[in-house]
C-alpha cells in the first residue's frame, strides 16, 4: 500500500490555530524543557539490557518502538539524533511535546488515538517506507496510564516490521503528580534501557489475531518496566 504524508501546509495550519498567548507559552515550555533534558542528559550513566529472544542490538532498526509515557524524558535523550519519527498528540500539550523532541533530532508526526489518529498512522507508514524507525508513547496522550493503545500492531501489520517494547528506569527521579506520573530523572542517576523481545504481526492477521497480538504488546511492556525498575534492586 502506497501513502503520503500530511502536506506540511496541513500541519503549519493546525499549529497556527494556536492563540498568541499559546504560542509564547509553547514557546518558553519547549526550550525550558529543551535545556532541562540538555543539562540532564549527560549526566545518567546509561546502561542496556536486552529479554531473552531480544534481538541482540541495541538500536534495531528499522522497528516500532513502543514504550510508556512517563519514560518520554530519559527516552528523548538516550535516543537523540537517530531520526525517528514519533506520534504526538494534535493537541495544546502534544504540540509541545512536538516542538521539544524535534528539538533532539526526532521527527514529530501528529495525531493520536483520540485527535487525528488516520492521518497520523498513515504520516508513520510513510516514515517507514523512507527507511526510519517509529515510536509510540503507547499510553498517551491522556491515559490511562500503563494500558497500550493499538495503533502500532495495525501499523505492524501494513509494513511487517517488528514491534520492539522498551523501558527506561530510573534509579532517582521527581514524580510529577500528572495522569502519567512523568519521572523526570535526577541528575547524575542510573538509568537502565531495557529492550523487549519482538513482536511479529503477520500480514493476514484477522481481528481476533490482532486482539491477541496487542495483549502480547501489553503483557511486554509491563515486563520491560518491571525489569528495568527492578534493575537497580539486585544492582546496589
Amino acid at each position: 500500500m502506497t501513502t503520503s504524508a500530511p502536506p506540511l501546509a496541513e500541519s503549519r495550519s493546525a499549529r497556527e490555530t494556536f492563540t498568541l498567548r499559546q504560542r509564547i507559552v509553547l514557546s518558553l515550555i519547549s526550550w525550558a524543557a529543551y535545556l532541562l533534558i540538555r543539562l540532564i542528559g549527560p549526566t545518567l550513566r546509561f546502561s542496556e539490557s536486552i529479554e531473552e529472544g531480544g534481538i541482540e542490538s541495541s538500536f534495531p532498526h528499522p522497528a516500532i518502538f513502543v514504550f510508556w509515557h512517563n519514560a518520554v524524558i530519559p527516552a528523548c535523550y538516550h535516543y537523540r539524533k537517530k531520526n525517528i519519527a514519533v506520534m504526538t498528540s494534535s493537541s495544546f500539550d502534544g504540540e509541545y511535546i512536538a516542538r521539544i523532541i524535534e528539538k533532539f533530532g526526532f521527527r514529530a508526526v501528529r495525531g493520536s488515538s483520540t485527535r487525528g489518529g488516520v492521518r497520523a498512522l498513515l504520516g508513520m507508514h510513510t516514515e517507514v517506507e523512507s527507511g526510519n524507525s517509529v515510536a509510540f508513547t503507547i499510553d498517551g496522550p491522556r491515559g490511562p496510564v500503563y494500558v497500550a493503545k493499538p495503533g502500532p500492531v495495525l501499523l505492524a501489520r501494513n509494513v511487517q516490521l517488528p514491534i520492539i517494547p522498551f523501558y527506561i528506569g530510573v534509579e532517582r527521579a521527581w514524580k510529577l503528580k500528572s495522569w502519567d506520573g512523568l519521572r523526570i530523572p535526577k541528575p547524575f542517576s542510573r538509568a537502565h534501557v531495557r529492550i523487549g523481545r519482538p513482536i511479529m504481526v503477520p500480514s493476514e492477521t484477522d481481528s481476533e489475531s490482532a486482539q491477541a497480538l496487542h495483549a502480547e504488546m501489553q503483557a511486554g511492556l509491563e515486563r520491560v518496566r518491571e525489569d528495568a525498575e527492578g534493575w537497580f534492586r539486585s544492582r546496589p
